[in-house]
C-alpha cells in the first residue's frame, strides 16, 4: 500500500483512540476521582501510540514533519466533530465549519509546492 496512505489509515486509527482517551471520560467517568480518569485515558492513549508511532514512521519516508501535523490536524478535527456530536451529544456549532476552512487553508499552504 502507498505509504501516504498507509499514513492517514494508521492515524485516523490513532485518532479515535486519542479522541476517547482525551474526551470520553468526561462522559463516562465523571462521577470516578480525576485519577481513574487518568489512568483510564493512559491505558486507551497506548492504543493511540500504537498506531501513531508507525504511522509518523512511515509517513516520514515520503513527507515532511510539517505535512504530516497538518494530516494530523485534519483527521483530529474529522474524527472529533462527530465524536462531539454523536457521542458527548454537543451540538452543531458553525465554528466547526471556520476551523475546517482553515485547515483547508493550511493545508493548501504545507502542500501547494507539491501541486504546482
Amino acid at each position: 500500500m502507498n505509504p501516504v496512505m498507509t499514513t492517514i489509515l494508521l492515524l485516523i486509527c490513532s485518532n479515535v483512540f486519542m479522541t476517547f482517551a482525551w474526551y470520553a471520560h468526561l462522559k463516562e467517568l465523571n462521577h470516578k476521582v480525576w485519577v481513574v480518569a487518568a489512568l483510564t485515558s493512559w491505558g486507551i492513549a497506548l492504543f493511540e501510540y500504537l498506531f501513531q508511532v508507525p504511522a509518523n514512521r512511515i509517513g516520514y519516508t515520503v513527507l515532511t514533519v510539517g505535512e504530516l501535523k497538518i494530516i494530523q490536524e485534519v483527521i483530529t478535527l474529522s474524527v472529533f466533530v462527530p465524536f462531539s456530536l454523536f457521542y458527548l451529544r454537543e451540538p452543531l456549532k458553525l465554528d466547526y465549519l471556520w476551523a475546517g476552512l482553515c485547515l483547508v487553508g493550511a493545508v493548501f499552504f504545507m502542500f501547494r509546492s507539491r501541486i504546482f
